[in-house]
């Protein structure tokens, strides 16, 4: 079943670039993520971890 979809997808002209363009996608994702991640405040996470130990 494999070597069916295999050969339909290289008849496709330009399949090539969806990988690419997937990697590249996820790639910018997770950087943008983990600039966001690390230039997060560390005042505002401080608040935000004792959030469920507050009873308001």
């Amino acid at each position: 079943m494999f070597e069916q979809i295999k050969h339909n997808m290289e008849t496709i002209a330009g399949v090539a670039i969806y990988p690419i363009l997937s990697l590249l996608i996820f790639f910018f994702f997770f950087v943008g993520l983990g600039i966001w991640v690390f230039s997060y405040k560390k005042e505002k996470i401080e608040e935000l971890s004792q959030m469920p130990l507050n009873d308001k």
